[in-house]
């Protein structure tokens, strides 16, 4: 299990750095300058200085400069020749809060001056993390429910109520479902708030919302494994040794049952937390998926690649998650 964690964490880098080069090489393709003001035109000569300052002239000065801030290759530079001490003292003796270079600086934004990608991020993720991580807890309970009971009796009209259901889960877009819920009890129940973060009940409609599809999702595999564990021996012996119907749902076949979940709750925790743009969009939550929409429609490169980098990061680490968990479930798994 070490060796599975150390190759893992040494793949990190490399997966991070191709992921990087695309997504920059797409993000560069787009139409549009992220200098543009359309209120107040940039003069040609501010717009030059600039796109020296930001290493926009060219394609691979950005790709270069990106990399030494982000990787940690400036930080540990500056330490190492004691720039960031001297910075520091200079500024206490003048009497200004020293600013702090992060190990991995993701840069400025482009667009949102005077906010840096890691702020943008360090403020935007909790939001994100906290809906998502509520939302996949609603889908596994959602899910398991609606899959536990449709396998105890297939082709019953419970068994059809829980496909339909699940089918419309994953059918209808994300945007259609969180329009008519805030339809219904934003406006006309007017039992929950229609956008923003003004109560902790604020959460509980997109909560719902992006659960949805992910408990169709675990309510299908849900189903599936568990007719094919309640069809095994070992559950037909359990039953003639007389062990409650119960005991064999929740501790025999749901074990069982429970590894292609496993399998899919990796990427899908990844998602539901950093990937939720259109959620976010819809309900005006100031969350990740948010300010990606923005950086992608202003052509933010440094905030497009930092969000991209989180997103990726936490997808590796919730699968190399999900890969330990399925050797501690079933040991037998190598």
């Amino acid at each position: 299990m070490i060796g599975l964690i150390v190759r893992r964490l040494l793949q990190l880098p490399i997966i991070l750095l191709v992921i990087f080069t695309i997504t920059l090489a797409l993000a560069w393709a787009l139409p549009g300058n992220p200098l543009e003001n359309p209120d107040r035109p940039v003069p040609p000569d501010i717009e030059y200085a600039l796109k020296q300052q930001y290493h926009l002239d060219s394609f691979w000065s950005f790709y270069g400069h990106y990399l030494y801030n982000a990787t940690g290759a400036r930080y540990i530079k500056e330490r190492a020749g004691g720039d960031i001490a001297e910075r520091r003292r200079r500024a206490i003796e003048s009497g200004i809060e020293p600013p702090r270079r992060p190990i991995f600086d993701l840069g400025p934004s482009l667009r949102q001056r005077d906010w840096s990608v890691n702020t943008i991020i360090a403020e935007s993720l909790p939001v994100s993390m906290t809906l998502g991580g509520l939302a996949i807890l609603l889908a596994i309970a959602l899910g398991l429910t609606a899959g536990i009971l449709g396998a105890t009796r297939p082709n019953s009209m419970l068994d059809v109520t829980t496909l339909i259901i699940a089918l419309i889960g994953i059918s209808l877009p994300s945007f259609v479902i969180g329009t008519a819920l805030l339809l219904v009890f934003g406006v006309w129940l007017g039992v929950s708030p229609v956008q923003g973060l003004h109560s902790p009940w604020a959460l509980l409609l997109p909560a719902v919302t992006l659960s949805l599809p992910f408990a169709a999702y675990i309510a299908r595999l849900t189903r599936m494994g568990m007719i094919d564990a309640l069809a095994t021996d070992y559950v037909r012996t359990a039953r003639a040794k007389g062990v409650s119907e119960r005991n064999i749902l929740l501790r025999h076949a749901l074990k069982n049952a429970f590894l292609p979940v496993l399998s899919y709750l990796g990427p899908a925790t990844a998602l539901a937390m950093t990937g939720s743009f259109v959620v976010e969009r819809v309900f005006s939550i100031p969350g990740l998926g948010r300010n990606f929409v923005n950086a992608v429609q202003n052509k933010d490169f440094t905030l497009i690649i930092g969000v991209v980098l989180v997103f990726s990061t936490m997808l590796i680490l919730f699968n190399l998650v999900v890969d330990l968990l399925y050797r501690w479930i079933d040991p037998r798994i190598e």
